[in-house]
């Protein structure tokens, strides 16, 4: 699905491309956004305009080892920056998203996100009291692919759902367990408010 950005266009990477570029890294990444649901759920249900790779903070230079000879952008606050991410360089706790593209006439194909960790905790980029250990925060497809749980995956959804984020959190809720569906619930409460309009269905 190819979009126009001001920044160029967006011709996300197939799922099983960016699986590949990936798949040599030693370091935790998981696939996020709508294709972390879609293999939670385990069959594809709509379009996708990017593709998010999730990586550690701690484990940031992973994504330059894993798209070696790539452009790596960065975008830096204000909203609405980018600047190119130097081989090597570390990037501050404000950047937590990278574009990235094979070259400077190609479009955008990966989006690699950063979070926040501590020790063998993962800590939400949006709250620092949503965490979870690192192990506990993806799963894995029968192809042997990570994936961002869903319930993890949600949570930054609920932050202002769109009619996408809604159709994910449907695909989505049936898997969840009780324990799932409470952590899920805990912490829409504790950033976004307990009137959250998913909780009512989380809690019932």
């Amino acid at each position: 699905m190819r979009r126009e950005t001001p920044w160029g266009p967006w011709e996300p990477a197939s799922l099983s491309e960016t699986a590949a570029l990936f798949s040599a890294l030693r370091t935790p990444w998981w696939i996020a956004g709508g294709y972390a649901v879609e293999l939670a759920v385990g069959r594809a249900f709509r379009d996708h305009a990017d593709i998010d790779v999730l990586l550690l903070r701690r484990d940031q230079l992973a994504a330059q080892q894993a798209l070696p000879g790539w452009e790596w952008w960065a975008a830096s606050p204000p909203p609405g920056v980018l600047r190119p991410w130097a081989a090597g360089e570390i990037l501050p706790g404000t950047v937590h998203d990278i574009w990235c593209r094979p070259g400077p006439d190609d479009p955008w194909r990966i989006q690699v996100m950063l979070d926040e960790s501590d020790g063998r905790d993962w800590i939400s980029r949006r709250d620092s009291r949503v965490r979870l250990p690192i192990d506990a925060v993806g799963r894995t497809s029968p192809d042997g692919v990570p994936y961002l749980s869903p319930e993890v995956q949600l949570f930054y959804k609920a932050k202002r759902p769109r009619a996408k984020d809604e159709q994910d959190f449907a695909e989505a809720l049936p898997l969840l367990d009780a324990a799932r569906r409470g952590w899920l619930a805990e912490s829409i409460t504790l950033v976004y408010g307990d009137d959250h309009p998913w909780n009512a269905r989380l809690r019932g």
